[in-house]
């Protein structure tokens, strides 16, 4: 059994890593035309899925994610301990109705667009803590589903002001495992492993809520920075790290407006991480080609960018230790019917390259 140990205020970290074994990213045609469409396994032409409803359209597109990244690792539903998947819409229907026919225990999370973070983070500490050999860790967003629960139906027309993200039409999943993926093979598995390397997660900081006083849901970047900041402050605070411990921070969906916000909050801190930042929202958009504002959001943000870009450029060595950090935006359409503000929150995720042994099927042996 691995064993894990608290770490300062809010951290965790495991004495042996817990291996992302595989990952698969879908998305729709708008994020295939953006700056990592080659990156994305699988493409959508069509918004909706081949479903009826918006809704039914992400439940299909999660399911297929998951699917494939069972696959890629060279495994079946069967051999999957744990699900923890989670989306936006209410009652997180786009996972259960998605997830159904897996027959995977399930637990269904809601973080808003920090989900993949948490999903990560509890699906590392089962696995960790032996629970499972293998734990499948899912999100997924549409922007047509989201608009109508949180902001307007499509047909209404309503202008979006600047500061406004785009939800992203996409969805990713990752299989978390107890040992090291097998070396791919060419048309027949595709595990998340370059050679002697993978990617491997070494550590957790779980994010509190943080409430700025915002109302404004055209405005996501705004509420959800004041948590990012803490979340990374308190990461470098547990670990006793400083920016230059990690060679890119990653945060979720804050867009433009966000990361001026939250690089300006830490600098107020005394921490500079304007060299190391960077943003998925921001990533998976061109801004002015496409007239997506101030970037990408939503649960698929960080996850398919996660999946598509980030983990297979880690492994091949564009960065040997990033730390992952989703962020969200915990507002209902009750809740903000209502007046009330929206807290943020951000879970924070710790990922490095592992070089394993000669033949990583001593890997074991040579732990003990």
């Amino acid at each position: 059994m691995k064993k894990q140990h608290t770490c300062g205020a809010a951290s965790v970290t495991f004495e042996d890593p817990v291996f992302i074994q595989s990952c698969a990213s879908v998305v729709s045609q708008k994020e295939g035309e953006g700056p990592l469409g080659s990156c994305f396994d699988v493409i959508g032409k069509d918004p909706m899925f081949g479903a009826d409803t918006w809704e039914s359209a992400e439940s299909t597109m999660q399911k297929k994610a998951a699917e494939l990244a069972i696959e890629k690792a060279g495994l079946d539903s069967a051999q999957i301990r744990l699900l923890f998947a989670g989306d936006l819409l209410a009652q997180s229907v786009a996972s259960s109705f998605g997830t159904a026919g897996l027959g995977i225990p399930f637990y269904g999370l809601y973080g808003a667009c920090s989900t993949m973070g948490e999903s990560l983070s509890l699906g590392s500490l089962c696995a960790a803590a032996g629970y499972g050999e293998h734990i499948l860790c899912a999100t997924s967003s549409h922007f047509a589903s989201a608009e109508k629960e949180f902001r307007f139906p499509l047909g209404y027309g309503n202008q979006r002001p600047l500061s406004a993200t785009w939800t992203v039409t996409g969805s990713g999943a990752c299989v978390l495992g107890c040992t090291p993926p097998a070396l791919p093979i060419p048309n027949q598995l595709e595990t998340l492993r370059f050679q002697n390397y993978c990617a491997v997660i070494t550590g957790i900081t779980t994010g509190k809520l943080i409430d700025y006083g915002f109302k404004d849901s055209f405005n996501m970047g705004g509420c959800m920075a004041p948590a990012a900041c803490d979340t990374i402050f308190r990461n470098l605070q547990d670990f006793d790290r400083t920016p230059g411990d990690y060679d890119a921070v990653f945060t979720g969906d804050l867009g433009n407006i966000g990361q001026k916000i939250l690089l300006d909050l830490l600098k107020e801190k005394g921490i500079d991480l304007a060299s190391r930042h960077q943003d998925c929202g921001m990533l998976i958009y061109d801004p002015e080609k496409q007239d997506t504002h101030s970037g990408g959001s939503g649960c698929g943000c960080a996850a398919s960018v996660l999946m598509a870009h980030i983990l297979p450029e880690l492994i091949r060595g564009k960065w040997n230790r990033i730390l992952f950090v989703p962020t969200g935006a915990l507002l209902s359409k009750v809740s903000f019917n209502e007046g009330d503000t929206i807290p943020g929150i951000a879970h924070a995720v710790v990922i490095e390259r592992y070089h394993l042994p000669d033949k990583s099927e001593n890997y074991n042996n040579s732990k003990k």
